[in-house]
């Protein structure tokens, strides 16, 4: 039954689902390990750009579970352009500041949902995105 939640999902959605939920365990040791907010800026400003980085996290978790389980394609589409400007943000970061560990992190993180979202057009997710919930 298609609705049926204790129905699993291809292999390619699984892994999918694998590789991005690690790329965003990844963002979020990263954020809490690595201090990329600068020293000159409020107390406020620090909570407020962590507050958003948990909220932009929670919303990836969701869009990967819409994806993966409601077979939403709109939600792969957004996860897709995040990709790309992830990218973007890679490549001007290394071309101003060169390669420091946190943009290698960052390189590791994007890899990972690059491999999972190549994972949910190919193979068996096909047809996981075209037949209805």
């Amino acid at each position: 039954m298609i609705n049926d939640p204790g129905a699993s999902v291809p292999t390619n959605i699984f892994y999918f689902q694998v590789l991005l939920y690690l790329s965003l365990l990844i963002d979020v040791l990263s954020a809490a390990f690595l201090d990329r907010i600068p020293d000159d800026v409020t107390e406020s400003t620090k909570l407020a750009v962590n507050f958003i980085a948990v909220m932009m996290t929670l919303g990836f978790v969701q869009l990967v579970w819409l994806a993966a389980h409601r077979r939403k394609k709109w939600a792969r589409t957004i996860l897709l352009v995040a990709l790309m400007l992830s990218v973007a943000s890679i490549v001007t970061t290394v071309g101003e500041a060169g390669m420091q560990f946190s943009t290698f992190v960052d390189v590791i993180s994007t890899a990972l949902t690059a491999f999972g979202l190549y994972f949910s057009f190919t193979g068996d997710a096909r047809d996981w995105f075209r037949q209805p919930v």
